[in-house]
């Protein structure tokens, strides 16, 4: 397993956001405080932290209190970011999207989606190799979105389980029912799948699930073969596969694709009344058809994968990284105070309470979680109980700051 390696330098990725993202001008005015022109501005050593969906949103309509508490942060000078397991779609058109549903002025640089560390793989890290020229599959999400987002980030061999089945339907029959939709974006492969002679044929280097699947039964087949396969050849079977004389049973010990999943949510907040099946669950029924496949845990067999989002730690020192960065554009490089205190206001409390708990800040930073019960969360005792409950988003600002002994000022 190889989760620490995506999160041991986050240079690449870092100075992609704030060469993109952050433009000063912007974030002042964004971001301006109510002090005089003779007083110097005062510095908040806290910020704030905001799951999207069942805190901001819930089906893209906006939570009453939502628009007025980013509002009333930026206009006190408050550094918040928006830290969610959701994805998609670009950082820069996700935001667009929630700045006209709450019809506050939001920058790219205050959003954190699941797969944004991926694009620090494009150019490699100290434990993975650079993915930029590398075939590499994309799962998850509307249509091509995913795909589109991977080439933004700087992927440029970028293939879907679409492309593979529209190629040779055969590959998973039962999904002919969905041709039309995947006419829509499918595109030819670099290399063809030849059942007469797969050696020659399409070669797959990393599997990334970027977004929640809509296609689980093809995806599953498809992923489940790249897995099982010789080198990640499409279409071969590992010669190495159940030999007892090799680790992991001789399962990926023959150069497969590496398994990526962005978001480890078994459920999320959508418009019905009850929470929905997340990329948590499509990785549970993964690792079940896996484990049926190769004999598992008890077989001594691993699905050897990297996780990551909320509540994994990496997650939440990227967003501390970005939190500071932020502060450092709105009040200088060098800020007088440092950030005391980050208040995480969630409605999960598997991901945003049990990741801000769990969270060990290595600048210092105590992270505070506040449970809202306008999302995923019904009531009762939470598996991961916060050190605070509000009923919404606007009574956790509210006492946020009370907290902090915030004084409110008015333009």
């Amino acid at each position: 397993m190889r989760p620490q390696g995506i999160w041991r330098s986050f240079g690449l990725l870092r100075r992609a956001y704030t060469r993109s993202y952050l433009d000063p001008v912007f974030c002042r005015r964004a971001f301006q405080t109510v002090s005089s022109p003779k007083s110097p501005p005062r510095v908040p050593d806290f910020a704030f932290a905001f799951d999207i969906d069942g805190v901001l949103l819930r089906s893209s309509n906006p939570i009453p209190g939502a628009a007025e508490s980013l509002a009333l942060l930026k206009d006190q000078g408050i550094p918040f970011i928006l830290l969610t397991n959701g994805g998609g779609k670009h950082e820069s058109e996700r935001v667009a999207e929630i700045s006209k549903k709450l019809q506050v002025p939001l920058d790219p640089s205050v959003i954190v989606q699941s797969h944004s560390p991926f694009a620090e793989l494009v150019h490699g890290t100290e434990e993975d190799k650079s993915l930029q020229n590398k075939c590499v599959m994309v799962v998850g999400g509307e249509g091509d979105g995913c795909r589109r987002v991977a080439e933004t980030y700087g992927f440029k061999n970028v293939i879907t389980p679409g492309d593979i089945f529209m190629s040779n339907p055969s590959v998973w029959p039962l999904s002919k029912v969905f041709t039309d939709y995947y006419k829509k974006f499918a595109r030819p492969l670099p290399k063809p799948v030849d059942p007469t002679d797969p050696s020659k044929g399409l070669k797959v280097d990393a599997v990334f699930v970027f977004n929640d699947p809509r296609d689980w039964a093809l995806d599953t087949q498809v992923i489940l073969d790249l897995l099982l396969s010789s080198q990640g050849v499409f279409g071969t079977i590992s010669e190495k596969n159940g030999r007892e004389d090799l680790p992991n049973r001789g399962y990926l010990q023959d150069g497969q694709p590496h398994l990526y999943f962005s978001n480890p949510d078994l459920f999320w907040a959508a418009a019905y009344h009850l929470p929905r099946l997340g990329q948590g669950g499509f990785r549970e029924a993964f690792e079940g058809t896996w484990a049926a496949t190769t004999g598992g845990p008890a077989n001594g067999v691993e699905l050897i994968k990297t996780v990551i989002g909320k509540p994994c730690q990496g997650t939440y020192e990227f967003a501390e990284r970005q939190l500071v960065r932020n502060r450092s554009q709105i009040f200088g490089g060098e800020t007088a105070y440092p950030l005391r205190k980050v208040y995480m206001v969630g409605d999960n409390p598997e991901s945003d309470i049990r990741g801000a708990n769990s969270y060990v800040s290595v600048n210092g930073s105590d992270w505070h979680s506040i449970l809202v019960r306008t999302g995923v969360y019904a009531g009762g005792e939470p598996a991961w109980s916060p050190k605070t409950f509000a009923d919404n988003v606007q009574k956790a600002v509210e006492w946020g700051l009370q907290d902090s002994k915030w004084q409110i000022t008015k333009s």
